[in-house]
């Protein structure tokens, strides 16, 4: 999923979307799925593999960003008898309705995750299934891989089962609609207990040493007779939603560490120097870091909603840098295999509608559980998934990136010449008049260059826009 979420509304302009359908051609993003994939998609949206346990009794819901249709997540917390409580989480089936070696499933394996652009989204899976058939929709009837994890009082883990089922889930709900009920007092208790087990694995995750960047998204907001781009900071719940998601991870590589097969979602430790780099950034920002004090506690006390940390936030993401995924089998437990963010053994097993691997995972777990061997076909995909992985990550950071300096060169693009007010939060080594700048108004991240003398890191400086064209997707400053 994209770490850094942007939007474009009804007030962008045609010069942005023109730029954006050029970088889809430019990074030969495959848009239209072939007639066969089509044709395979109706037909399993019709008669998927459904399975013979009925946990449609469990009034699940969900939790997504406004409008989205493509569910692959639904939940259900209650307290257990013991003073503890238990997680049921329902991950959207794909394998229901994707047979291995079809047409359906050579083009997952071609994409291998959904691409998010400012203006749209490039699908995974066809939209009759993403959207539709294999979405957990309310009041839909839908095959899922469903997960129940119990907790002691802490939060603690302490049981895992996993096996496929039927649901239901009762209620699509969205971030601000969920954090507005749980401010007021009015959310039931299945909603409640989101903040309350939420906040239990946070502790828990500080005490491991793990990390969640609550990233802030940026959005292109109408403004007078144009737009604007600034940051949104995440509502409390997000994170909480997300906790689920890493409780499930982290459960979904026990089971296949024990097993002896699996993929893991792994991360190494940010070596030295990045870790440098982000302190000078922080430091520019005005960002208080003491030299005692670690990255993640410095990361927990970011506030996302002030410009400045929401700026060193961004910045963080570059730690995340080294993701990969590995490969296991027979046993043969990689060492390290722990994902440096997480402080844990981590997976990916919740969003299959929008992520290949997971389908995967899930098979892996389900058959862990039931004491029997991994379909052939999982085993026969397990050793190329994580190139395919890479391939598609590759992929996805380029829209990404590419899209982010369009929208930023598209709003600048009529103010070349301008002053601006910034912080210099990057400085090359090898190139001290070449770095990084970081505007509060409008919210944008951009390139300093030419001027001859070093640039003055962590200080602020008046700067003049110097380019700004979104067909080339550049912005560039130089100092005023």
């Amino acid at each position: 999923m994209p770490r850094r979420p942007l939007h474009v509304t009804g007030a962008a302009e045609a010069p942005l979307r023109a730029a954006l359908r050029a970088l889809r051609t430019e990074l030969a993003v495959p848009e239209d799925f072939p007639p066969a994939v089509l044709a395979e998609a109706e037909a399993a949206a019709k008669a998927p593999r459904l399975p013979a346990h009925d946990a449609t009794d469990l009034p699940f819901y969900t939790v997504d960003p406004p409008g989205s249709t493509d569910l692959d997540q639904a939940v259900h917390l209650a307290r257990r008898a013991d003073g503890g409580y238990r997680v049921h989480y329902a991950i959207a089936d794909v394998a229901a309705f994707v047979a291995p070696g079809s047409a359906l499933d050579a083009e997952a394996h071609r994409r291998v995750l959904t691409l998010y652009f400012p203006d749209g989204k490039v699908p995974l899976h066809p939209a009759v299934l993403s959207e539709g058939a294999a979405s957990l929709l309310p009041g839909e009837v839908r095959p899922a891989v469903l997960w129940r994890i119990d907790l002691d009082a802490e939060g603690r883990r302490v049981a895992t089962d996993v096996r496929r089922a039927l649901v239901r889930s009762r209620a699509r709900l969205d971030y601000e609609g969920v954090q507005r009920r749980l401010d007021s007092g009015t959310a039931e208790e299945p909603i409640a207990l989101l903040r309350e087990i939420g906040r239990l694995r946070e502790a828990i995750e500080i005490e491991r040493g793990g990390i969640s960047l609550d990233v802030p998204e940026q959005e292109i907001v109408e403004k007078d007779d144009g737009y604007d781009l600034v940051y949104r900071a995440p509502f409390p719940s997000e994170s909480w939603n997300a906790q689920i998601s890493l409780l499930t991870g982290m459960a979904a590589a026990d089971l296949m560490t024990a097993a002896g097969t699996g993929i893991l979602r792994t991360l190494p430790t940010a070596p030295d120097g990045a870790v440098a780099r982000l302190r000078r950034s922080a430091q520019a920002l005005g960002v208080d870091w003491p030299h005692h004090v670690p990255y993640a506690d410095v990361v927990r006390s970011a506030d996302p909603s002030n410009p400045r940390h929401a700026a060193f936030l961004q910045e963080c993401t570059t730690l995340l840098r080294g993701a990969g995924y590995t490969v296991f089998t027979d046993g043969h437990v990689p060492d390290p295999a722990v994902h440096a963010a997480v402080a844990d053994e981590y997976t990916h097993c919740t969003a299959p509608l929008r992520r290949l691997v997971d389908r995967y995972a899930s098979e892996l777990c389900v058959a862990a559980v039931a004491g029997d061997e991994p379909p052939e076909w999982v085993r026969a995909a397990l050793p190329s998934l994580p190139d395919e992985m890479a391939t598609g990550s590759r992929r996805a950071n380029s829209v990404e990136r590419e899209s982010v300096d369009i929208v930023e060169a598209a709003l600048l693009k009529d103010r070349i010449g301008e002053l601006f007010d910034a912080y210099v939060i990057d400085v090359k080594e090898r190139e001290p008049s070449t770095g990084t700048v970081h505007l509060e108004d409008p919210a944008v991240v951009a390139r300093i260059a030419g001027g001859g003398a070093p640039l003055p890191l962590g200080e602020w400086l008046r700067v003049r826009l110097a380019e700004a064209d979104p067909g080339r997707a550049k912005v560039l400053f130089a100092p005023a």
